[in-house]
């Protein structure tokens, strides 16, 4: 990136910047304050809502103004100096003096006020505008969480604009304060320290994720009824952080693309690519976990569908067990009717009766129920019914 100005080099540059993995998630925003009167100035309103400005000579903070007028003031003042400016979710009117006072780009500045942009890389002459997505995992819900973060990088100042409570941007200054080796390399360095501390805090993530889906394939091998949504909440969070972080990929090779023509630092550039393939790294690990979310899915529902087959089999068989005992009732029921119709018949009492008086009239009423019941035995027991 072409500079305004030359910027003494770096000397034991080589231990002076770690790289550091936070296994945490990033700590809740600061407490903003109370909050700033109705009646308040617009100057009062500006300053509540800026983070933290600072001014920095020869990697060293010379300036911490309480607004935006005075950062601007104070940065004019300095021949050498950088401005890197902090704001989250910053008024139309705050971004549109930052937009007149350091000749940034309609469109990025339209761009910062909306949000909701996918992760890019631009260059507006000498002003590079950078979009972010950060991601945090929260251990309660046990879900991700997505901040967006848009950075403005001029030949002497850095805009960052925050949506959302990731990154920790205060760590971040924290960290390049304590390298003044590597802050004197200018607003390339906070850029590169920025993409460092969002990658980062990619790590966090992956590794909550991961334990999410080893719980998932204990609770589908377990049969839990609830783990087809658990399935399809964390598979919708995987297809949001590949927009995270698979544009980020290209972004990092088109930065290293411009080492010669913007004359980066030397250790810059070593500081890039180690963030190009911790990025690389994260990106396939969340490839891989979406097809694994994938395969888990097909299971799952192979699984479900198996037990709806097995419990639908077990059905089956005890409605036809069912019926066989109702086959077996209906049929000694057949068999125990028949002798008492004819007793039924023979019982009536009128006077005039075929063989009411027949010497045999006794037993052939009882041999009748008796071949009756047999015929009925024999039809019943051939149909398999008995």
């Amino acid at each position: 990136m072409a500079e305004r100005r030359a910027r003494p080099a770096s000397t034991a540059k080589k231990h002076t910047w770690r790289r550091t993995t936070r296994s945490a998630a990033a700590p809740p925003p600061a407490d903003p304050g109370p909050a700033t009167p109705a009646g308040a100035t617009a100057e009062q309103r500006e300053a509540d809502s800026v983070i933290q400005a600072a001014l920095y000579e020869g990697g060293v903070r010379v300036a911490t103004p309480s607004s935006l007028a005075d950062t601007f003031r104070e940065l004019r003042e300095q021949r050498d100096g950088m401005a890197w400016i902090g704001l989250a979710r910053p008024t139309e009117a705050e971004l549109l003096s930052l937009a007149a006072e350091f000749d940034l780009h309609e469109l990025a500045v339209e761009d910062a006020m909306e949000a909701h942009q996918r992760p890019k890389l631009e260059r507006y002459g000498e002003t590079l505008f950078v979009v972010l997505r950060a991601a945090r995992y929260l251990d309660a819900p046990e879900e991700v969480d997505f901040g967006e973060l848009h950075v403005f990088v001029g030949p002497d100042f850095v805009i960052t604009v925050r949506h959302g409570a990731a990154p920790d941007l205060s760590a971040v200054r924290r960290r390049m304060e304590a390298s003044p080796e590597l802050l004197r390399l200018g607003p390339e360095a906070v850029l590169y320290a920025i993409l460092d501390a969002v990658v980062d805090g990619y790590a966090p993530v992956v590794a909550g994720v991961q334990n999410d889906i080893d719980e998932i394939e204990t609770e589908v091998f377990s049969g839990d009824p609830e783990v087809s949504r658990r399935i399809y909440e964390l598979s919708r969070e995987m297809v949001e952080f590949q927009r995270a972080t698979r544009p980020l990929v290209g972004m990092l090779h088109a930065l290293m693309a411009g080492f010669a023509k913007y004359g980066t630092d030397e250790e810059l550039q070593r500081y890039l690519r180690d963030v190009a393939d911790h990025v690389t790294h994260t990106s396939e690990r969340v490839d891989g976990f979406r097809q694994a979310l994938t395969d888990i899915l097909t299971v799952n529902s192979t699984l479900v569908t198996q037990q709806q087959n097995a419990e639908m089999r077990a059905l089956a068989e005890a409605g036809f067990e069912q019926n066989e005992e109702i086959k077996k009732i209906s049929s000694w029921a057949a068999i125990l009717f028949a002798p008492t119709l004819v007793g039924t018949i023979y019982g009536m009492n009128f006077e005039s009766m075929p063989e009411l008086r027949w010497a045999f009239g006794y037993p052939f009423a009882i041999a009748l129920m008796g071949l009756v019941c047999v015929t009925l035995y024999l039809i019943f027991k051939r149909r398999d019914w008995l």
